[in-house]
């Protein structure tokens, strides 16, 4: 089984407090002493977790001479969650859903950011179909911070129709298109809500966008004509936030 390696307090610390059965073992810089990496490995300890201590040269061959802040540890691999599992989330929700759906991202580094700002705008979920999507993996793991252990990551069968299957249940599924008509800051984004962000460069697939409720686009004051999939899926995700906090 391939392992992944995490660093940094904030991954480190995230993936101890919500899924610390992952951790096969914990690497800590032997010198280092402070308040901080006690606490750490003081929740380690009481989670059972091996302990190696290690000095900076080992520490930064590990984690590719990343800023790793001195600790880091050897995980086994994210899974990622099916319809079933979808299933089950929608009916324990006692507020609205808001649903991140990925259609065709493919690029890790993406896959990871959007789960990143996908929790911190209170995302229940992340979806994206079983092929031509990027996997859970380590460079996931290591781009969102800590989030991919707390934000599931769904992967289904047929992608149409779980927005189908949404739109059964009460979710509206909105879209984004550089050639939807209305733009973001017109948009209700408040209620159940599903927010789909196509490919980069491709855009969401005519099926996927078939099977939309409505369309919205990002207003562009610049030359450039769009966005990175992660930077429009932050966009996005917060002005629904703002929406619905107010």
């Amino acid at each position: 089984m391939d392992t992944n390696v995490l660093y940094g307090f904030h991954a480190v610390e995230t993936t101890l407090k919500y899924n610390a059965k992952r951790i096969k073992k914990m690497l800590v810089i032997a010198d280092r002493k402070d308040e901080r990496i006690s606490q750490v490995i003081e929740q380690a300890n009481a989670a059972g977790i091996s302990i190696e201590k290690c000095n900076r040269k080992q520490l930064d061959e590990l984690t590719s001479k990343a800023a790793h802040q001195g600790i880091a540890v050897e995980c086994e691999p994210l899974k990622s969650q099916n319809e079933t599992y979808l299933d089950t989330l929608l009916d324990s929700l006692e507020e609205d859903p808001l649903l991140l759906i990925l259609d065709g991202v493919t690029d890790p580094h993406n896959l990871g950011a959007c789960i990143r700002s996908a929790d911190a705008a209170g995302v229940q979920a992340v979806i994206a179909a079983k092929n031509n999507a990027a996997p859970l993996n380590a460079t996931v793991a290591k781009v969102a911070c800590g989030a991919a252990d707390v934000i599931p990551y769904v992967q289904v069968t047929n992608l149409a129709r779980t927005l189908q299957y949404l739109q059964q249940r009460g979710i509206w599924v909105t879209g984004t298109s550089g050639a939807a008509e209305q733009t973001l800051y017109q948009s209700n984004l408040k209620g159940p809500l599903a927010i789909v962000m196509g490919a980069e460069g491709k855009g969401m697939r005519r099926l996927t966008q078939e099977n939309c409720d409505f369309l919205l686009k990002i207003p562009m004051a610049g030359e450039v004509s769009s966005l990175n999939v992660s930077v429009a899926t932050g966009v996005c995700l917060f002005e629904a936030q703002r929406q619905r906090m107010s």
